[in-house]
């Protein structure tokens, strides 16, 4: 009786002891998070982050570089208006983390089986890398983000290489995207590809029309190696087959980042005090003066006016001025307050600039199914849509907008870079990288530009990479040719 007591006891004390570890587990088991990482639980955080920091890019870096704002003060010869570019500024540290993510949701999505996952990884990957290799030239990428495979020093890709791989990763991703599926984990925060409706996922077909508008933009970039990659065939067959290889047709298929307003997906710029966001900073004469003459209604969102004279005006600064310039404070016009909070800022790609890659394409004789006029026209309309303001009657026929199809074709390419310019606005470096492969827009020199300081063809390397990985740094300094901000990329030369 006594072992079968003692028996009895121990026997009950082990299921009091389970029972208690398993309300303890479900006590401590958080309802709100995942069990496990899959690529739903990632993508989002990706496309909030790496969007956030693609627009603050292009207002502190591009936009002061391309003349649309300048510093209010500037002594010390330096700033971006001064063609005095550092080295690193740019997205370096922050798209490599992000290439992680991009990595782990493409890993992950393997492992799943999930296609559309991957194919939207290899859509950010290829968009990621092209703005890495476009600001830096040869950057890491075969070697990549991959530490837990032990490489912490990776070697530098041939920019060339870098492209050759990016255009097939696209045409992958394109292939890969099954618009009879829905994405299983969710998380999509950019085209909403989260749920199936009449057996056709919407979401999924913008994002294939994105992977194909990217892959327009790269191979324009491109132009002057058409002997080397074959540019003008992979054109050809995009414009040549919609049905296979859509692009963009309309504003509702832009890659345009919303934010909900919603912790933690806020605009970047929501928090900003009136000092970083409108005191230190003034659009300039190049860029208002041109918005001014021809009544530009996006003024309206983008830019807040001064009252001089008891009238409402748009009036901007020099750009390039002497070391002993400073502008008031509040004389000029600076960003418009709703900007910091306008859902619509996270702007990837657009449709506009799809209607001016086509008017330059129809321009040199590509057949588009429209004239370059009409392409033009239509990438004017689509970016004042992107901005949901109202085209002034008249606004496309008035001396400094019309489309003269009888001018010089050097002229026809410069009117319709100017405009692409302006929809450029908040869109990364991509301005820069235009600027840099055509000439235009021609921009004034300000003449407090040393004379030795010439427009910027890259940013040299983070300096920190000296310690962390210098022997690939080294090589790659000596494959560019240098690293200085005057030396070309390979598209470029």
């Amino acid at each position: 009786m006594k072992f079968r007591y003692s028996f009895s006891t121990l026997l009950v004390a082990v299921l009091l002891l389970a029972a208690c570890s398993k309300k303890f587990e479900e006590l401590n088991t958080d309802p709100n998070r995942p069990k496990q990482i899959t690529p739903g639980v990632m993508l989002g955080q990706l496309q909030h982050r790496i969007v956030s920091t693609s627009i603050q890019a292009s207002r502190g870096f591009t936009h002061e570089l391309m003349q649309v704002d300048a510093p209010r003060s500037s002594p010390g010869g330096q700033g971006l208006h001064r063609y005095v570019v550092n080295p690193g500024a740019g997205v370096w540290s922050n798209f490599y983390n992000y290439l992680i993510d991009i990595e782990d949701i493409y890993n992950i999505a393997t492992t799943l089986k999930e296609d559309n996952y991957r194919a939207i990884a290899l859509v950010y990957k290829t968009w990621a890398y092209s703005i890495l290799t476009d600001l830096y030239g040869d950057v890491p990428f075969s070697q990549a983000s991959k530490a837990t495979e032990g490489i912490f020093q990776p070697a530098f890709d041939k920019q060339k290489d870098i492209y050759i791989q990016l255009l097939k990763n696209l045409d992958t991703a394109i292939v890969l995207f099954n618009s009879t599926k829905a994405l299983t984990f969710g998380g999509d925060m950019l085209y909403n590809a989260n749920t199936v409706s009449g057996n056709s996922n919407a979401g999924i077909i913008k994002w294939k029309k994105f992977a194909n508008s990217l892959k327009l933009r790269l191979l324009l970039r491109l132009s002057k190696r058409d002997g080397e990659l074959n540019i003008t065939e992979q054109i050809n067959a995009i414009l040549s087959n919609p049905a296979q290889f859509p692009v963009f047709t309309s504003n509702a298929d832009e890659a345009i980042f919303r934010f909900p307003g919603t912790f933690p997906y806020f605009n970047p710029y929501y928090n900003a005090r009136q000092l970083e966001w409108r005191d230190g900073t003034y659009f300039t004469k190049f860029f208002l003066d041109k918005m001014n003459a021809d009544n530009d209604p996006r003024r309206t969102v983008w830019i807040r006016p001064i009252t001089v004279n008891g009238a409402s005006v748009y009036r901007g600064i020099e750009s390039g001025y002497p070391t002993t310039t400073e502008y008031q404070v509040g004389a000029n016009s600076s960003y418009n307050d709703v900007m910091r909070t306008l859902p619509s800022l996270g702007v990837m790609f657009t449709y506009a600039e799809v209607e001016f890659i086509k008017a330059e394409l129809a321009l040199k004789g590509f057949v588009t199914g429209k004239t370059a006029k009409q392409h033009y026209e239509a990438g004017i309309t689509a970016s004042m849509n992107q901005w949901a303001v109202t085209m002034p009657a008249g606004y496309l026929t008035q001396p400094g907008v019309v489309y003269d199809e009888n001018a010089a074709t050097e002229e026809q390419l410069e009117r319709i870079m100017l405009q692409k310019y302006y929809a450029y606005f908040f869109v990364d470096y991509q301005s820069w990288f235009e600027k840099r492969r055509t000439g235009y827009p021609v921009l004034p020199r300000g003449n407090g530009i040393p004379a030795e300081n010439k427009f910027p063809s890259r940013v040299p390397y983070p300096t920190y990479l000296q310690s962390l990985n210098p022997e690939n740094l080294a090589a790659a300094q000596t494959a560019m040719g240098g690293d200085n901000s005057d030396v070309k990329v390979w598209w470029d030369k």
